[in-house]
């Protein structure tokens, strides 16, 4: 049910230091509950909660989920408890920004004002609606799978059909999403018409100039859009600071997204005989490839963040993390003996520590810039082919491009928790 926090602010206009128990624990609660609809983990969550109850003087102990928080606030002698749930999860990297510089500035900026008047800055927040309307998230998606598909091994042809797929697929599920449908629905309507448009165009494009088949292994870069980034590096990032409920279910989500999407993407492929072969060869040199990965690479980090409503400003420095970090990764898979799931490592750790230096020129929340920068590195196709081969009853291939794919996410938040730790002196403690 919606809240109406102003129903339990009382008349008097004392400032929220002075105010009673269950006033400063509305404010405590209101900002933490706000910080997790924006996608972040429990542990800035948690953070953010502390740092307003310092501020006003009480203690807080807080449990924290995915769409939910349990918490109490304690004085010497008086205890508050409240729960907080959400109706969906989602990401808003410009609102999480503005919620941590308010978090920053609540001890000089806000603390001396009337409780009833900081929850009016928070309804304002709370309300504030996103940057890109659906048509620009739709080219947001559809340039970031374009570029996705590239770096994956495919060319022109497939990179035109994924623009066009990806845009329609993220089209509809926004509008659905705008209309307040389930989750599951909105995922597994966005793929559908992702690879039905890619279908279609490939079709036109064969009886127009008769290009080959084999272009339709570029189906699946059409849905990467609903690679859950966000869930996946906050699920190990919150289970690497021991917050078990909320990785775990933070984990969950990211598995059933994951699972619908590669499901519907693979029934799809079976009414229209689609197979995930391999892309055809481009014919470029080492030099070359890396040229052309380098724009591809900020191309898709730009595109994520889009997706994600970052600032124009937070979406281009993300960018340039992505084009260092995925050239990086992949010039090192090509040209060394190295492995891929170490590769991503590197990565990771590249644009964490990159990301760091940024956060404390701009105040661009880290995981704003780093989360877009590695969803690039994901292995979708690897975890489709592996959904596919199951299907199929070939367990042995899927089962080897499910390691693959596995080693790989597993080694992404590791490469951020590493880089975290280097360059935040708070995150290395667990008090």
């Amino acid at each position: 049910m919606v809240i109406h926090w102003g129903r339990f602010i009382g008349n008097k206009n004392n400032s929220a230091g002075d105010a009673p128990l269950d006033e400063k624990a509305s404010l405590v609660g209101r900002i933490g509950i706000l910080m997790l609809s924006c996608g972040t983990g429990a542990w800035r969550v948690r953070e953010a909660m502390n740092t307003i109850a310092r501020n006003l003087g009480v203690t807080c102990s807080a449990d924290i989920g995915l769409i939910s928080i349990q918490y109490t606030c304690f004085t010497e002698d008086l205890s508050y408890t409240q729960v907080l749930s959400l109706p969906k999860t989602g990401v808003n990297t410009e609102k999480l920004d503005i919620m941590e510089r308010f978090v920053k500035d609540f001890e000089q900026k806000y603390a001396s004002m009337p409780v009833r008047q900081i929850h009016r800055l928070l309804d304002d927040i709370q309300r504030k609606p996103g940057i890109y309307s659906t048509l620009q998230a739709a080219l947001g998606a559809a340039l970031a799978c374009s570029a996705f598909v590239f770096l994956l091994g495919g060319g022109p042809i497939e990179m035109i059909c994924s623009f066009v797929g990806a845009g329609a697929g993220n089209f509809t599920r926004r509008q659905l999403i705008n209309h307040k449908t389930t989750t599951l629905v909105c995922t597994a309507a966005g793929v559908a018409v992702a690879c039905v448009f890619y279908l279609l165009l490939l079709s036109g494009l064969e009886l127009l100039f008769s290009i080959s088949r084999q272009h339709e292994v570029g189906y699946i870069g059409a849905m990467l859009f609903v690679v859950p980034g966000f869930p996946f590096i906050t699920s190990m990032l919150d289970l690497s600071k021991s917050d078990m409920r909320s990785g775990l279910e933070r984990l969950s989500y990211a598995l059933m997204i994951t699972i619908v999407a590669t499901l519907v993407g693979w029934l799809v492929a079976l009414l229209v005989h689609f197979r995930p072969g391999n892309f055809l060869p481009l014919g470029l040199t080492d030099l070359e490839m890396m040229l052309f990965r380098i724009p591809a690479s900020f191309c898709g980090v730009f595109g994520f963040s889009i997706m994600f409503n970052s600032p124009r400003n937070m979406a281009i420095l993300s960018g340039l993390i992505g084009a260092v970090a995925n050239t990086t990764r992949l010039e090192l898979v090509d040209l060394t003996n190295i492995p891929a799931a170490a590769a991503a490592f590197i990565g990771a750790l590249t644009a964490g520590i990159l990301a760091s230096f940024i956060n404390r020129r701009t105040g661009f929340p880290r995981i704003s810039l780093t989360v877009p920068s590695i969803v690039i590195m994901v292995p979708g196709l690897y975890i489709y082919r592996a959904v596919y081969y199951i299907g199929l009853n070939q367990i042995g291939i899927g089962g080897l491009w499910l390691t693959r794919s596995a080693l790989i996410i597993m080694f992404l938040p590791m490469g951020l928790f590493v880089a975290r730790f280097i360059m935040d002196k708070q995150w290395r403690f667990s008090d």
